[in-house]
């Protein structure tokens, strides 16, 4: 098992940027894939993006060109840097990790608040 703290959450305006890390217990270097998911008040956590150890990326539709997901497998550290924040942004941000045996993410962290004002 794994566990996995996001930091770097806060409050910005519309158009602002912020970079999340997502920080390992231990080696993420044979994790198959690092993602990070979000949960807008009142709706369901859905997935931003995600990143395999060969680093091949995907992104959701809404943050595609405005996010970038990124690895650090030496400081078992995963990033979100996030630009051209808008309102609907404002989520709160959890990481996870690909479970090769249950074929899904889990090991979810406590998240981290990120609020765009308008």
């Amino acid at each position: 098992q794994v566990q996995l703290v996001e930091s770097g959450g806060g409050l910005v305006r519309d158009g602002g940027s912020l970079r999340l890390s997502c920080t390992a217990s231990r080696s993420i270097a044979t994790i198959t894939s690092m993602a990070w998911y979000r949960q807008p008040p009142g709706k369901q956590r859905e997935l931003v993006a995600a990143i395999t150890n060969r680093g091949r990326t995907n992104y959701a539709e809404s943050v595609e060109g405005r996010f970038i997901i990124s690895r650090d497998n030496a400081k078992n550290t995963v990033y979100l840097q996030m630009d051209r924040l808008k309102p609907e942004d404002t989520a709160v941000y959890y990481c996870a990790r690909y479970n090769s045996d249950t074929l899904r993410f889990d090991s979810w962290g406590q998240g981290t608040q990120v609020t765009v004002s308008s």
